[in-house]
């Protein structure tokens, strides 16, 4: 600890995002860039603290506190301050497959939980967490690392994702050959298409760690959909590799079972960003997906998470009229509740880059709080033309929280987009079937937390495929555990983390 003083010194400060009325305007990173003078000195404001909660990775009411795949925060913290940036790069590595992406879209739950932040703002992990592995980069520091010697054991790991990309590092690093299988026509799963560019760019950052890990002996396949794909199929895969690791994500979207939800202009929320982003990496980023945007319409989104802001941001690059988003859910408190306290993530309101540039060009935050779709409304030829919506709020009935609908609140709600964004369901249901795998009662793959193994001898499953919808950040802790149980049962032992 270089500083024992510097949490009393210095305020936080994080790395400034460009101005919302001007970042609009393209797809580019929403940040500025970075200052290293000023990241060094947030380094100085880790505590070093006797017990780090930040890299805990502890579940805490259902919800993270502190770092998943556990960082070591304070040690790099303070390698920053001490201007030791390659060492803090290889610490950093020591951990986390790719800081590039969790410095960049993850939610940050080590700040959640800095022992700091329970009297003062937390540290900037995220933003120092970033800033080492994009001046790894730039410096040259990020060179592929060949296996020492090749093991002879081939794994198939299917769904190129944080958790398939992950696994497929650990594995390829301990010596097997890999191959990575993807359904789409790029490598990346979550990372290429469910995500905007203008919150993680896609040939800077995501094209670059695949061709790293191209280098370094990975092989990639794309276009092809086991469990649909005659070629590929879950026996073949079983017979030419010594290994499976399922890594397919949970991608089957929540629908809105209600009246007219059949009309023209209602779409999944990944089906949107999917073809925004796939259209733009076509296109070389010039103009937007012309049979699936929102340019001069009324837009609503659905669901006010993370992929609901999403929406919020692509609808506004692509020029929409407008665009406002549905919470059933109350607005969270300006300061964390007497029943959310530290180190839990704290539940506070707060605004996210896409109601940021919402409220810049529209005058208010885009998300309208407990409010229920009872149906869509749509013309003659189809297509959607707005919702009836109502006021609600929650009442505790016999234990369970049921909506109950305000009297006198139902309004119509003018739109020609709207925008499904209510979370997954789980995994899609081809590649169970066809690999025969047991599922839990969520539909997700059965397969034993910390041993990934399926009903299926030398078939593992991980990320999302395997405990639902969850953080990147998860899908990369799963990945790695994945590979650590994968080469258990190859070799015997293993020497992964």
């Amino acid at each position: 600890m270089a500083n024992p003083t510097g949490f009393l010194e210095v305020d936080r400060e994080t790395i400034p995002d460009r101005d919302p009325k001007e970042r609009v305007k393209d797809w580019k990173e929403i940040h500025e860039h970075r200052d290293d003078e000023k990241v060094k000195k947030q380094g100085s404001r880790c505590m070093d603290c006797g017990t780090p909660y930040c890299h805990t990775g502890m579940m805490l009411s259902g919800m993270a506190s502190g770092c998943p795949v556990n960082n070591l925060i304070p040690e790099w913290n303070d390698l920053v301050y001490r201007n030791r940036w390659q060492e803090a790069l290889t610490r950093l590595r020591k951990t986390n497959n790719f800081p590039e992406f969790t410095g960049r879209v993850c939610p940050a739950p080590c700040e959640g939980s800095c022992v700091l932040g329970s009297i003062e703002p937390p540290v900037t992990i995220k933003n120092i967490e970033c800033s080492i592995i994009d001046r790894g980069w730039e410096e040259g520091w990020m060179k592929p690392h060949q296996p020492a010697e090749r093991t002879g054991k081939k794994v198939a790991v299917v769904g190129s994702g944080p958790a398939g990309l992950a696994c497929a590092d650990q594995l390829n690093q301990a010596g097997h050959n890999v191959t990575v299988f993807e359904r789409a026509d790029r490598i990346g799963g979550l990372l290429m298409y469910g995500i905007p560019n203008m919150k993680l760019d896609k040939k800077e950052v995501v094209d670059r760690r695949v061709d790293l890990m191209r280098e370094e002996g990975v092989e990639f396949i794309t276009g092809v959909f086991v469990g649909k794909d005659k070629e590929w199929t879950a026996e073949k895969l079983r017979k030419d590799f010594d290994a499976v690791v399922l890594c397919c994500g949970a991608t089957l979207g929540r629908g809105l079972p209600t009246e007219n939800s059949d009309a023209k202009g209602i779409h999944m929320a990944m089906e949107f960003l999917t073809a925004n982003t796939s259209h733009q990496m076509d296109h070389n980023f010039d103009g937007t997906n012309p049979e699936l945007n929102a340019t001069g319409k009324e837009v609503i989104v659905i669901g006010g998470g993370d992929t609901g802001t999403d929406c919020v941001g692509t609808s506004l690059r692509q020029n929409c009229k407008s665009v406002h988003q549905l919470e059933i859910m109350p607005r969270p408190p300006m300061e964390r509740a007497d029943n959310n306290p530290w180190p839990e993530w704290p539940k506070v309101y707060k605004m996210d880059y896409g109601q940021e540039e919402a409220a810049a060009l529209q005058g208010e935050d885009p998300r309208k709080y407990l409010v229920m779709t009872k149906r869509f409304i749509k013309d003659e030829e189809g297509n959607v033309t707005g919702l009836e919506v109502v006021d609600i709020e929650w009442d505790n009935r016999d234990g369970r929280f049921t909506p109950v609908e305000k009297e006198g609140t139902v309004r119509t709600l003018s739109a020609q987009l709207v925008l499904l964004a209510m979370g997954f369901l789980g995994p899609e249901q081809e590649i169970i079937d066809q690999f025969k795998l047991e599922t839990d009662q969520r539909s997700n793959v059965k397969a034993d937390f910390e041993k990934y193994t399926t009903n299926l001898e030398g078939v593992f499953a991980a990320g999302d495929m395997r405990r639902g919808q969850s953080l990147v950040v998860w899908a990369i802790n799963e990945g790695r555990g994945a590979a650590r149980e994968c080469d258990r049962y190859l070799m015997g032992a293993t020497q992964l983390p």
